[in-house]
């Protein structure tokens, strides 16, 4: 959940390391700090609470230079946000670390080496790490076998970087559960947690494998796996490039990449779809089949994730006619599956790093599942790695904590998984052509959607005084409810919950009134006149409802009723990614006038590799 970038190269780092920082942010930003070799082999370190632009007045303020170094961008788990907790953590003048992840037993080891004389400062679990190598050196000024034997005696998810005066000119890394990087140049190298922070500087990366660990220098990187046996990793030429990180016109990142969803959309279902039909190889080689033997999906994922499975259980056993379980991924860890013969597993994760996914991943591995699919947005992820099918989301870069596109586009993936289910059935075949041309009409539809912005930045307004807000949907519209309304928790904090409509009666009703608005998800569907009592319900108790309507449903304005039309029809298959739009454009503009930061909303991060 927080962000690493390490360099070493003849020229000074430090400038590296600060836009790596800058570029990782949306990972955390709490505290920021970085910790370079300076002359005579020493180690100096510079850290500030708050955002990395105060980091970078402190450096203004007293300048540092070197040619190796590292640095983190920081989301409080162990500890208060504070300069003494922020990264990189030192033992003595002569280890500095920067670590992403949680150390489980990390209150027996301060026990330990506070019983050998090692005083501790912070109260955050990386500190112990540094200790322990800082022991480990005592014994031999020998970086890479400190750290390989300290990595030995931690327990939990780690990445970790770490420096010493005593062993100069070498970055040593670690990987378990969190993800590493190593970027390669020419007389160069560099680390990180994520491409992202190093595009400036290079497009050939090293993925790091779970227990890898690695010797970075300038002129090489050494590698061994998790038995300790030297590999080989095959370095890779990523596809993004610098610019695609940058806002551009927009006001913000998350403005920006809602407006990137009819080419992300589009780009999903790009050669993946054709004559009428889903290209079944997008999902990996035997990939069909696997899906000739799927008698039921488990879906599991976190956060908005978790609402694109929802979505994606109303359409599987619709249309494939097979149970589809949905499932937030960190209980279904915890609880004894009971798992049914021929039942496909599939992990969603827009980063592919989320722990609670990762883990249960691989716990589905040891539960007799008929294959795994992983769903993601990142090809170089574990997630993708680990899966044994694949289907890539083409989402792009999404820097804005709050997810939109990855969201739109995991729902466009999971419409071709239940396309190629769906074919399976009776009368499938017939039913996937009409299917895949409402699917293949969607980017066109978002952008007409998006032209709905400016009328719904007026609609903000009506919001901006407000504390709680009630969003309702009906079938499948009662997941986009629920990704509504955590849209609009995350960026404004406004407390907003989501009841499927047919619900209210059952105890929503109690918060209902004039100051509680309602965001209605109307389609037109065959459940419309349903949704049309509930709205009754609420206008009867003084409620303000605020409905996205189809415009053959036939609602309108009145008395405690604001109707934004939806620009034309839209068709069922269409509906999940088509009503979500207008909804995460509301939720943008009501930050603005709420005066949040909306791309990093306090106490949340983008990539949640802790559990």
């Amino acid at each position: 959940m927080c962000g690493i970038v390490g360099g070493i190269a003849e020229r000074d780092v430090v400038p590296i390391l600060m836009e790596g920082l800058r570029r990782l942010e949306y990972r955390g930003y709490d505290s920021a700090g970085l910790a370079v070799e300076v002359g005579g082999g020493s180690i100096e370190r510079r850290r500030t609470e708050g955002k990395v632009q105060r980091l970078g007045d402190a450096l203004s303020e007293s300048p540092l230079s070197g040619h190796c170094g590292i640095a983190h961008t920081r989301w409080a788990t162990h500890g208060v946000p504070s300069e003494r907790n922020a990264h990189p953590q030192v033992s003595g003048p002569g280890v500095a670390l920067v670590h992403n992840g949680i150390i489980e037993n990390h209150e027996s080891l301060r026990r330990e080496l506070q019983s050998r004389g090692y005083e501790f400062v912070s109260e955050t679990d990386t500190e112990v790490v540094a200790h322990r190598i800082r022991s480990y050196l005592d014994e031999s000024p020998d970086l890479l076998a400190a750290v390989r034997r300290t990595v030995g005696d931690l327990e939990g998810a780690y990445a970790l970087a770490v420096m010493s005066s005593d062993d100069p000119d070498k970055i040593v890394v670690a990987r378990a559960g969190c993800p590493v990087v190593i970027g390669l140049g020419i007389g160069e190298n560099f680390v990180a947690s994520d491409v992202a922070a190093l595009l400036p500087v290079t497009r050939r990366f090293i993925f790091l494998e779970e227990g890898d660990l690695a010797l970075v220098t300038r002129g090489a990187v050494e590698t061994w796996d998790a038995a300790g046996e030297a590999v080989q990793r095959v370095a890779k030429e990523s596809a993004l490039s610098a610019d695609a990180m940058e806002r551009g016109q927009y006001r913000h990142f998350m403005q920006k990449e809602i407006h990137e969803q009819p080419r992300a959309v589009a780009e999903t279902l790009s050669e993946r779809i054709g004559a009428g039909k889903v290209l079944e190889a997008a999902f990996g080689p035997g990939a069909p089949a696997v899906f000739d033997a799927t008698r039921a999906v488990q879906i599991v994922a976190c956060g908005t994730s978790y609402h694109a499975g929802l979505v994606a259980r109303y359409f599987i056993e619709r249309y494939a006619r097979i149970p589809c379980m949905v499932e937030i991924a960190s209980e279904y860890r915890y609880r004894q599956p009971v798992v049914p013969e021929g039942t496909l597993f599939v992990a969603i994760s827009q980063s592919g790093e989320t722990l609670d996914t990762l883990e249960a991943l691989r716990a589905a591995k040891q539960l007799g599942y008929l294959a795994t699919l992983g769903i993601c947005n990142v090809p170089e992820s574990a997630l993708v790695r680990e899966s044994a099918l694949t289907l890539m989301t083409r989402a792009g870069p999404e820097i804005g904590v709050a997810s939109t596109k990855a969201f739109t586009t995991q729902l466009a993936a999971l419409s071709l998984l239940g396309l190629v289910l769906a074919r399976r059935s009776p009368g499938g075949t017939e039913l996937e052509s009409d299917l895949v041309r409402q699917l293949a009409g969607v980017p066109a539809l978002l952008e007409r959607i998006l032209e709905m912005e400016a009328g719904i930045e007026v609609l903000a307004e009506r919001f901006a005084d407000k504390h709680h807000a009630l969003f309702l949907g009906r079938g499948i519209q009662f997941p986009v409810a629920l990704e509504g309304a955590l849209k609009l928790k995350e960026i404004s904090y406004i407390h907003a919950e989501a009841y499927p409509a047919g619900e209210l009666k059952h105890g929503p009703l109690a918060l209902v009134d004039a100051e509680m608005p309602v965001i209605v998800v109307a389609p037109n569907n065959e459940l419309v006149e349903k949704l049309k009592a509930n709205m009754q319900e609420v206008s009867a108790r003084g409620g303000e409802l605020f409905v996205f309507a189809d415009p053959e449903t036939g609602i309108q304005d009145g008395p405690g009723v604001t109707v934004m039309e939806m620009p034309a029809h839209i068709e069922d298959f269409q509906a999940p990614i088509a009503y979500t739009v207008p909804l995460q454009l509301l939720a943008y503009h009501v930050a603005l006038l709420k005066g949040t930061d909306v791309d990093q909303p306090r106490n949340l991060a983008k990539s949640v590799t802790v559990e």
